[in-house]
């Protein structure tokens, strides 16, 4: 049941999932969720204190934004609060929307809802019924009392954007000098194909190495209090459509540190056989393993490969200067699959490609949905949807990294490739862009 507006209920659970939504539909803009935590002055202590998609995890560890979620139904951005773990002095966790495109009345079916992060169980919920020219919105907030939590539904809009949020809480935000415009990647109904042949791994893979720290990790906090960004709050994001499908990393501010590159995923439908309406069989399982993968060319001429086959992890501070965080089998939000380039290192690198194989679960990319995120650690974050697969596809380009005259240049590729009989997924990417590296079956 919802909620009123100004009511209030308890939150039993240690830690919360929440989850902002809305329908989708033509012409509804995209929104983003956002947290602030406050202390008893109604203020936060610093812009650490700015929870968002340019600063993802508050330094205590206790909140977090993990991202979008697609459907045919909808989108929703979604926040997780550890309410054990948030630190004594913030007494309110406040929980926003801000409109990208438009306002919120533009936006159908705008609601909040908590979540228990164990068990899933909805503990509260509030549907916004009232919006009009608000271009952000405070749906709700978590706050203490007397020992325990409780969430408030609240309703307030505000017609200056994010920017006007942040700064009403006390947030030092920086003028962006420019802002790239954000529309969403149109989707399309997907067909299945026949089993993939066994994935490869390449001939000369690139010599292992033990993963080394993360690249110019950030200072040490005393218990307590949060790390204070050197800078102000950047509120820039970059989102790459078909019709403005490229990016400049140096205009953005992303020229050194480590950039983070993020897949997530997850299967909108299951079907098992033939559809009778669809004539077609798609096959797309619970199971499903995605590998994110990276064919480089180095500046010197060294080509390889990184992928999770092969132990072909890579390394950040020897060549390629490309990590490989780890294989993850779920696709979750919070963590997907992850791989770090040393933008460091630019000069050292002429090309690199960001590509996805379906290792097993299933026989192509029907029905999947996938966010492809860039975020460097200095600079605005790059991200993109996936449109839906139509071929019977086993690997897919995502984007395309190249050397222009010491500015890394970031290619939305979303290209869906399919395997020739007996032909492996890397070897198809391979062949499609030009790598020319020699290929052998391997596992993982």
């Amino acid at each position: 049941m919802t909620m009123p507006k100004g009511s209030n209920v308890p939150v039993p659970a240690p830690a919360v999932r929440i989850e902002l939504g809305w329908g989708a539909g033509a012409g509804v803009p995209d929104a983003d969720a956002s947290a602030l935590l406050l202390a008893a002055s109604g203020k936060v202590r610093s812009d650490a204190d700015f929870v968002f998609y340019n600063q993802p995890g508050h330094a205590s560890g206790a909140v977090r934004h993990e991202g979008k979620q697609r459907s045919d139904a909808g989108v929703s951005d979604v926040l997780t609060v550890d309410l054990a773990h948030v630190e004594p002095q913030i007494e309110t966790v406040v929980l926003a929307a801000s409109a990208d495109g438009g306002t919120f009345g533009q936006v159908p079916g705008l609601y909040i809802r908590v979540l228990d992060a164990a068990s899933g169980a909805e503990l509260a919920r509030y549907d916004s019924s009232d919006a009009t020219v608000e271009t952000a919105f405070v749906l709700g907030e978590l706050y203490r009392r007397q020992g325990a939590w409780k969430f408030r539904a609240v309703g307030q809009g505000y017609g200056s954007g994010l920017e006007g949020l942040a700064t009403d809480y006390g947030i030092t935000v920086d003028e962006p000098q420019q802002v790239a415009p954000t529309v969403s990647a149109a989707t399309a109904p997907a067909q299945a194909a026949p089993a993939p042949p066994a994935p490869p791994a390449p001939m000369t893979p690139p010599a292992p190495a033990a993963p080394p720290a993360a690249v110019a990790p950030p200072a040490a906090t005393a218990p307590g209090a949060p790390a204070t960004p050197a800078a102000p709050v950047r509120l820039t994001k970059v989102t790459l459509t078909k019709d403005a499908p490229s990016v400049s990393l140096m205009k953005q501010g992303g020229t050194s540190g480590g950039m983070r590159v993020n897949l997530n995923w997850e299967v909108r439908k299951q079907f098992k056989g033939w559809g009778a309406k669809l004539g077609r069989a798609v096959a797309m399982h619970a199971d499903l393993d995605l590998d994110l993968c990276a064919l480089y060319e180095l500046a010197d001429g060294r080509k390889g490969v990184v992928q999770a086959l092969g132990n072909a992890f890579g390394a950040l501070h020897q060549p390629p200067y490309i990590l490989l965080d780890g294989d993850d089998r779920t696709g979750a939000v919070a963590t997907g699959e992850n791989l770090t380039i040393n933008l460091d290192h630019i000069k050292d690198f002429r090309r690199i490609l960001i590509f996805v194989t379906v290792y097993e679960g299933a026989r192509s990319f029907a029905d999947l949905n996938a966010t492809v995120t860039l975020q460097p650690q200095h600079g605005a974050p790059v991200d993109f949807s996936l449109d839906e697969c139509t071929v019977p596809s086993t690997v897919c380009a995502l984007a395309l990294l190249t050397n222009n005259g010491g500015d890394i240049v970031v290619q939305r590729e979303a290209r869906y490739l399919v395997p020739d009989r007996g032909v492996s997924p890397q070897r198809t990417v391979d062949h499609a862009y030009g790598w020319g590296m020699n290929w052998t079956p391997g596992r993982k």
